[in-house]
């Protein structure tokens, strides 16, 4: 497993039915890993998954490893209301042929770093795939401190990598602090990912990829190439839209981006609502700017791919 690159918190999208619509996903994945794009992300808040049964994960992890065919890993991001649940998923996408993990703290539960150890650790040594920890106290108000990675690595040598959501870039530099280059530290929120590249971040798991492919990876490529004004004009172009992965409907507007960019439906399910109104308003004239500026790139057409 190599934890580097652009890797898409992939959106799952669903069919007038609300149910999986795994054409399209195939269809969807194959066009991301097509522009660049270095794995896949299933499973995660981007993709709805509090609202998935088991069965319908498992089936999403087997659509997606079938379009990867081996050339990007599949990533399946591990999230339960309970540990044994977890450790289930965790094992059912081992055997669906995912190379990784994503381990989350426990849905709505928070609590000492004596629990939320034993929940992740649990997980991690569940299967033998490489695994990255997810840091997100902001949506799970739970904080793994720079000190508690710490351990965890030096207790599950398959703890490979760290998605760093706190929104705080010193977080990347803490990490480095206490372990060095021991984990590949990504960067989980989209509006800082010049700043997490520019402390050491090896990699991005990110959000309006899902429309916007080619230009996430460029932005990507030329953070770590340090190239300070080609990717600051590329930045100031991205960030309204970049900025819509870090409020509480960034599932809703993220997908609403994608149908109004023609690679995807704003079709979410309950209790998310498509957004309406005033959000609606300020989506649609962030968007407008956004087109109408667009940068040139050499972005693979979406028709183009049929997925598997």
């Amino acid at each position: 497993m190599i934890w580097s690159g652009v890797m898409p918190a992939m959106t799952t999208p669903f069919d007038n039915n609300l149910a999986v619509d795994h054409p399209f996903l195939a269809q969807h994945a194959a066009w991301l890993l097509g522009n660049g794009c270095t794995g896949l992300v299933m499973l995660g808040s981007l993709g709805e998954g509090a609202t998935l049964e088991n069965s319908e994960k498992v089936d999403i992890l087997k659509t997606a490893v079938r379009v990867a065919a081996g050339n990007a890993p599949v990533v399946a991001a591990i999230s339960s209301l309970s540990t044994a649940n977890a450790v289930r998923l965790a094992k059912e996408a081992e055997r669906a042929g995912c190379q990784a993990l994503m381990v989350l703290p426990p849905y709505v539960y928070t609590s000492d770093w004596r629990e939320m150890k034993n929940h992740v650790g649990t997980i991690i040594a569940a299967t033998g795939l490489s695994c990255m920890l997810y840091n997100n106290p902001v949506a799970y108000k739970t904080d793994f401190l720079p000190t508690e990675i710490a351990e965890l690595a030096a207790e599950y040598a398959n703890l490979q990598a760290v998605k760093e959501s706190s929104a705080d870039v010193r977080r990347v530099s803490a990490i480095r602090e206490v372990l060095g280059d021991r984990l590949a530290i990504f960067v989980g929120v989209d509006d800082v990912l010049v700043e997490g590249v520019n402390a050491g971040a090896k990699g991005w798991i990110a959000g309006l990829v899902n429309a916007y492919p080619a230009e996430s990876v460029e932005l990507f490529k030329l953070a770590q190439a340090g190239k300070r004004e080609e990717v600051f004009d590329l930045y100031r172009w991205f960030l309204p839209l970049l900025r819509m992965d870090t409020v509480p409907k960034f599932v809703q507007l993220i997908k609403w981006v994608q149908e109004q960019a023609g690679v995807g439906s704003a079709r979410v399910r309950a209790p998310r609502m498509e957004i309406v109104g005033k959000e609606l308003e300020i989506a649609k004239a962030a968007f407008r700017t956004a087109l109408s500026n667009r940068p040139k790139t050499t972005e693979k057409p979406f028709s183009s791919f049929k997925g598997a």
